[in-house]
Formats: C-alpha cells, structure tokens, sequence
C-alpha cells in the first residue's frame, strides 16, 4: 500500500488464511517488520487481537 494502510482498511497483503504475503521480504513496511507481538496485543482470541490493533489505529491516526 504505497500510500499507507488506512485504519480500519484490511491490509492487501493479508492472505486467506490472515498470514501476511511478504512477511520477511525486503518491501514490507518497516513499521510491520518493527511491531513485535506480546500477550497483550494478542489476547486470547482472534477477536481481543482485533481489537487491539483497532484500538492502535485509532490512537495512532492522523
């Protein structure tokens, strides 16, 4: 997404089954290469995990 990924836009990357295309590709964003996962962020479903990283684009939009 060369303009940057929109909050609340799903990333073009994510495959089917949630896995990110480029993971360890030179073109992925620094930013997602940079974001290490951690109890709290990922909760202990899919879906406290969503709202985590909904609750990261809303305090990090601009």
């Amino acid at each position: 997404m060369p303009q940057g990924k929109p909050a609340g836009v799903r990333c073009v990357q994510l495959g089917e089954d949630e896995r990110c295309r480029i993971f360890g590709h030179p073109a992925r964003p620094a930013v997602c290469a940079q974001l290490q996962p951690a109890a709290e962020m990922c909760g202990s479903t899919r879906t406290q995990a969503l709202h985590y990283l909904a609750r990261l684009e809303r305090l990090t939009r601009p």
